[in-house]
């Protein structure tokens, strides 16, 4: 076999890997755990930090206002230095639907060294303190719950002795370009951080930010939000922190949490991911290239090894290419089926992680620009430069 081959058999042998021992990262099957109902329910409070979140309140407060919950349950809003009425529209909204207690408030800015979001998550989590509840429920301000939402991740918290419980919100995928990159978004995720390693002894830990379930006793043994005050992935940050302190957590998909966001454009979905990206990458250009590398080695030698070996009549390499491929896709079709999409976007998975190679190339870039991590009017420097 030529080099070519040889690349695309390496390809090959990595999707092999990639789908018999990363964790079955590629299966969509884990929803929350086995849980019984409590005869005694605990007191929880909700915090949600917002900023500029006027426009998706309407779809997701009201919800969280709404909650089917037996025991005390109580809702902290903090306004993170919002400039369009975010406060007045939560309040309006309480007063419209009632349901669970609300409470808005605002710190203020955030001083150095704090991120905008930890700064109003932090001012949320002292305001509940003074109410002594067991449970925290750490939500975004676009997560939409069904009733029984609080309910069922307290059960599974109290049934399973988890200090954290974690769902991964179902996206939005209405638009073009929302279908062909959320699911992907979550695929990606689940890649880096499989679910059923996360609740196993080991080193992994992850949550999705937009909804979770933290026992207070944790939260405050971890030292959150303080020790993880700079963090722009706060949600991963989070849950490492927890783990380290000797916590149990938990991660997996949702089927009755929403994010109500929208990103019909394939900008609004270039900024959601490149905001972070490098960050993840821990700022570190040998990380980056190792990264682009490898992107380029599993997802794009595929299908140019295909079409390679199809022009130029080497078998071994077109053969290779598309066993690969059809690995690749095989392994996103649980991911699509999980967000109703047609399974003819299998094969474009190539094309998605191009897209996402950009992004964080184009993250870095902005990074050393000085414009990285910007989110909402706020930029935020790496860590060390905090």
């Amino acid at each position: 076999m030529d080099v070519v081959a040889w690349i695309t058999a390496a390809s090959l042998a990595a999707w092999v890997w990639l789908l018999l021992c990363q964790g079955f990262f590629w299966r969509t099957d884990l929803r929350l755990p086995p849980r019984t109902d409590a005869e005694d329910w605990p007191d929880v409070c909700v915090v949600v930090p917002a900023r500029d979140e006027a426009e998706v309140l309407p779809d997701s407060l009201p919800s969280l206002l709404a909650q089917d919950y037996p025991g005390r349950a109580e809702i902290f809003l903090v306004d993170d230095g919002s400039s369009d009425g975010t406060g007045e529209v939560a309040r309006a909204l309480s007063e419209r639907f009632g349901g669970l207690a609300l409470t808005v408030d605002s710190p203020g800015e955030p001083p150095a060294g704090w991120t905008g979001k930890l700064w109003a998550v932090r001012h949320g989590i002292a305001l509940a303190r003074a109410r002594e509840p067991e449970f925290l429920l750490l939500t975004d301000a676009d997560i939409a719950h069904e009733p029984d939402s609080l309910r069922e991740l307290v059960a599974a918290a109290r049934t399973g002795g988890f200090d954290l419980v974690s769902q991964m919100a179902r996206l939005r995928v209405a638009s073009v370009w929302e279908r062909l990159v959320v699911p992907a978004f979550v695929y990606f995720f689940a890649q880096l951080y499989p679910f059923r390693w996360i609740a196993a002894e080991g080193r992994t830990a992850a949550a999705a930010g937009g909804c979770v379930l933290l026992r207070t006793e944790a939260a405050q043994r971890a030292r959150i939000p303080d020790a993880i005050r700079q963090a722009v992935i706060d949600d991963v940050s989070l849950a490492r922190a927890v783990k380290r302190s000797g916590g149990r957590i938990w991660l997996g998909l949702a089927e009755r949490v929403d994010s109500v966001r929208p990103y019909p454009r394939l900008a609004d979905l270039w900024r959601m991911v490149s905001r972070s990206a490098y960050a993840q990458l821990r700022h570190n250009p040998l990380v980056l290239l190792a990264t682009v590398l490898g992107l380029a080695l599993v997802y794009l030698v595929p299908p140019a090894a295909l079409i390679a070996g199809l022009l130029t009549g080497s078998t071994p390499t077109a053969v290779l290419g598309a066993l690969a491929w059809a690995v690749m896709a095989g392994t996103y079709l649980p991911m699509l089926r999980y967000y109703g999409q047609t399974l003819w976007l299998a094969p474009l998975l190539p094309f998605t992680a191009l897209l996402y190679l950009l992004m964080t190339v184009d993250s870095a870039v902005q990074h050393y620009r000085g414009r990285g991590a910007a989110w909402k009017g706020r930029t935020y420097a790496a860590p060390d430069q905090g």
